[in-house]
């Protein structure tokens, strides 16, 4: 059996919005930073292609299919500055965490060869027999706590605006491959004959905070000092998150992500994807 990857230092799910404390834990001393890396890379296929070419992967055509996957990420060196890393670690956080299933590719569908996508930062649902649950996703992929908590709330209720969650629904629907064993449910919830009431009831925002933690720098091990600081970092952050949020009309799940420098592990992310540009 394969265990997870990530360290869920601590989970609250006795607030609005719960909070999920999450951590890539230490080996060999270090911050397991390369090892985040080689286990996002692990995602990267499912993350970027659609459902029909993630499915129609062979061996004959993976290493094409990814070379190509690649260089629609990295088109220009202004990528370091935009929110694909982001986006593919929230991905592979809700998917380890909730097994979550992407409904749409993010990266295949951008609006441009040097844009960003636009709209929400992960199109994921949850299945169960006689429900589809929406999980619109929101991630900022930042070194500064304050920072991200005060850029995301501002996306939040620009979001549940009725004439941009229409756009959206649209923008979505549009997207989804037809041969998704979910397409027909998803485009029903979506549909503007749906009320958004009970496209509301259906769905929950995974928010994806990162920033640079002092705490981490002082420590190379998950020792239980490691634990009670960064436990109480986290519950911090998570009630500056709450205050600032105030009443919302969704569900919320909120990530907070310590990370050791935001600079390095994009150093190392960048490193990873020249190896598989030049596959």
């Amino acid at each position: 059996m394969r265990p997870p990857f990530f360290n869920i230092i601590i989970h609250k799910d006795d607030t609005f919005p719960d909070l999920h404390g999450v951590c890539a834990g230490f080996e060999s001393r270090q911050w397991r930073k390369d090892q985040l890396v080689d286990y996002l890379f692990e995602y990267l296929p499912e993350f970027a292609l659609t459902y029909s070419e993630f499915e129609n992967l062979t061996g004959e055509n993976v290493v094409a299919k990814m070379r190509q996957v690649v260089m629609s990420i990295y088109q220009s060196e202004k990528f370091k500055n935009r929110g694909e890393f982001g986006e593919l670690l929230l991905h592979a956080i809700i998917r380890e965490t909730y097994n979550t299933i992407p409904a749409i590719s993010k990266i295949y569908y951008k609006d441009g060869p040097n844009e960003t996508v636009k709209g929400f930062d992960a199109v994921h649902v949850v299945v169960t027999d006689d429900t589809l649950e929406l999980w619109l996703g929101e991630v900022k992929f930042y070194n500064n706590i304050s920072n991200a908590i005060s850029d995301v709330i501002e996306e939040l209720n620009q979001h549940v605006n009725v004439r941009y969650v229409r756009n959206e629904f649209v923008a979505i629907t549009n997207k989804i491959d037809a041969k998704w064993p979910h397409a027909d449910r998803l485009k029903t919830l979506l549909h503007p004959h749906t009320s958004l009431d009970d496209v509301f009831s259906n769905t929950c925002i995974p928010v994806l905070l990162t920033y640079d933690s002092s705490v981490l720098t002082r420590y190379d091990n998950k020792c239980d000092e490691y634990i009670q600081e960064i436990s109480e970092e986290l519950q911090r952050f998570h009630k500056n998150f709450c205050d600032k949020l105030g009443k919302f009309p969704l569900t919320i799940h909120l990530f907070l992500f310590p990370l050791n420098t935001k600079a390095e592990l994009i150093n190392s992310l960048e490193s990873k994807l020249k190896i598989w540009q030049n596959l």
